[in-house]
């Protein structure tokens, strides 16, 4: 069973920096596209930064600039370095991952979700 596991989040001053990464657990074959998420409270979910397994990325007005998604495929892993970090950027932030387990099967997984909170 593959699960997502994110770590890195907590509780950071504006203008604080935080870097998260996400690798998954179990046996996989690939990984495609890489994501973060995030959802505040009383907020849709909404696409933080994504990144292709060739490495290209997009990202959010909101955080372009700010935020840098990258991903280390020997380790399988993708991060989200956030700098200048801003109180608008306090939510529960989710990798989500398309991974194949075999050749013939891929689907779309999430983590569980890390809390960020930016606040003095």
């Amino acid at each position: 069973q593959v699960q997502l596991v994110e770590s890195g989040g907590g509780l950071v001053q504006p203008g604080g920096s935080l870097r998260l990464s996400c690798a998954p657990s179990g046996s996989i074959f690939s990984i495609s596209d890489m994501r973060w998420y995030r959802q505040a409270p009383g907020k849709e979910r909404e696409l933080v930064a994504a990144i292709a397994s060739g490495g290209s990325t997009n990202y959010a007005d909101s955080v372009k600039g700010r935020f840098t998604i990258s991903r280390d495929n020997t380790k399988n892993t993708v991060y989200l370095q956030m700098n200048t970090l801003k109180p608008e950027d306090t939510a529960v932030y989710y990798c989500n991952a398309d991974i194949a387990t075999s050749i013939y099967i891929s689907r779309n997984y999430w983590g569980q979700g890390i809390q960020v909170t930016v606040s003095s």
